[in-house]
């Protein structure tokens, strides 16, 4: 049995690789540092759900949490040390766009400082491995859709962006001079069940649910590629069946094994229709406040995902409307608030 470390295993996508990770026989270590980003009462729920699971199920020891942070070198090191990994599945990172603007040091600190934490302890550990999550926010305001992974970076419009975009560089870098196998995944707003509560879904869903008003960007016009946690998190499984090989890219002569893919649903949904899709749900109409779009933002994400049905004869499935309702009445049978 192949033993993988998830970062960020109490985070929104951490939480369900864990538990899925787990049901396919692997043995899971995950880490987190329980920061207060959101109410940190989130990270609990998920963290005892985990715990629940792997009683449940009978998987106690297949299953170890660690609360470090991956800026704290010593505690990482000695867990690596310790623990011998087959697979590493870097998801913690400082999240949001509009919050990086406001704390950018957080950014710097978590997503560059502890990403080469990763790296390092993943090069002396001998890592067969490393997947790691990136964002489709590196695309910036590319005007050419739907976005590929051999489009243009390099034009981010956010800090946040700016550093998913370096995590590529260093990664690549890595896998070059020290042949370490890495994927990098580019997630397409991802929402679902043990969501976020920062993201606009779960934001919306409790105020049309107590007939409050919610804030609508640029008249909600523009258009995410919504992909669901479920269709993410079995998209990873299969990545961590085959590590990459060396790079074969018309654009280097990079042979390091070193890949990026697209997580995304390939369809773009506007906005208004996902607040639709909320509203059906929900069983109350919304009251919008139309406002401009704001710094940092893009008017569309569109996922190319053709590198992933090549290679793994995949792509996610799920309806904006099926995944909706999925989390509507999580939320309403959890009684969970923001």
């Amino acid at each position: 049995m192949k033993k993988i470390l998830v970062t960020g295993s109490a985070g929104f996508i951490g939480f369900h690789l864990v538990q899925k990770l787990l049901d396919e026989g692997f043995i899971v270590h995950g880490i987190d540092n329980m920061n207060n980003y959101y109410d940190l009462k989130h990270k609990k729920l998920r963290q005892n759900d985990l715990n629940l699971f792997s009683k449940k199920y009978g998987y106690e020891k297949k299953y170890k949490f660690h609360k470090i942070d991956l800026t704290d070198r010593l505690k990482l090191n000695s867990l690596f040390h310790s623990e011998c990994f087959d697979i590493v599945i870097n998801l913690a990172a400082q999240a949001g766009v509009r919050y990086s603007i406001e704390e950018p040091f957080t950014y710097s600190e978590s997503n560059l400082t502890g990403f080469v934490n990763i790296l390092e302890c993943c090069r002396e550990s001998d890592i067969k491995h490393l997947i790691f999550a990136s964002s489709s926010s590196v695309y910036g305001m590319n005007t050419k859709y739907p976005f590929a992974t051999d489009d243009c970076t390099d034009y981010p419009v956010s800090l946040y962006a700016a550093t998913k975009k370096c995590n590529e560089l260093m990664a690549h870098s890595y896998s070059h001079l020290f042949n370490l196998p890495v994927t990098g995944l580019r997630f397409f707003t991802v929402y679902g069940t043990h969501g976020r509560p920062d993201m606009a879904y779960f934001k919306f869903t409790e105020s049309i649910i107590k007939g409050h008003p919610i804030d609508v960007y640029n008249r909600g016009q523009m258009k995410r590629d919504f992909t669901y946690v479920d269709d993410v998190v079995n998209a990873i499984i299969l990545i961590c069946s085959k590590a990459p090989k060396a790079m074969n890219n018309k654009l280097t002569k990079s042979e390091a094994p070193y890949k990026i893919y697209n997580i995304g649903n390939n369809n773009p949904v506007s906005l208004n229709r996902f607040i639709s899709a909320i509203e059906d749900a929900v069983g109350n109409k919304a009251n919008k406040i139309n406002l401009p779009m704001q710094a940092g933002d893009v008017p569309i994400t569109y996922a190319d995902v053709s590198d992933l049905q090549r290679d793994f004869n995949y792509s996610p499935t799920t309806s904006i409307e099926s995944g909706i309702k999925n989390f509507v009445d999580w939320y309403k049978s959890e009684n969970i608030s923001i």
